[in-house]
């Protein structure tokens, strides 16, 4: 007879390995997208429809895309789905031209702010414990 923790941990166990076998499946068993996709990488529908047949996940990033533009890191908690296993759907989903990455309107004034703001958030990432220097 197990303990009430022993039951705890096996449900636990089952649940991850549930969750990897999922993942494995939703992707195809691949763990790199095809396109080189940052998080703040904003995607918009694509000129063709997605083709019949596809995951419900792909279908979803479709759906959300449709909507309004959308950045992959949104999609990702969106879907509660890890952002390889998204970034992976979403090269497909490019190459399927049911994606498409927009290029965004250079006469808005909240383009230029959101490129610096992505370009800020990626550099701080890479290099964590630079400061800047006033020249």
């Amino acid at each position: 007879m197990n303990s009430p923790s022993q039951d705890s941990l096996e449900a636990q166990v089952l649940d991850d390995t549930a969750t990897i076998v999922r993942l494995y499946a939703v992707t195809d068993g691949r763990t790199r997208a095809r396109h080189h996709l940052s998080l703040h990488t904003i995607l918009g529908p694509g000129r063709r429809p997605p083709h019949p047949g596809l995951s419900e996940e792909s279908a979803r990033i479709v759906e959300l895309c449709g909507q309004r533009h959308r950045p992959l890191a949104e999609l990702a908690g969106t879907l509660a789905l890890p952002v390889t296993a998204v970034s992976v759907l979403v090269s497909d989903l490019i190459d399927a031209q049911a994606l498409v990455l927009p290029i965004p309107d250079r006469r808005s004034a909240g383009s230029d702010l959101q490129l610096l703001q992505a370009i800020s958030a990626g550099l701080m990432r890479r290099h964590p414990n630079a400061t800047a220097k006033a020249g």
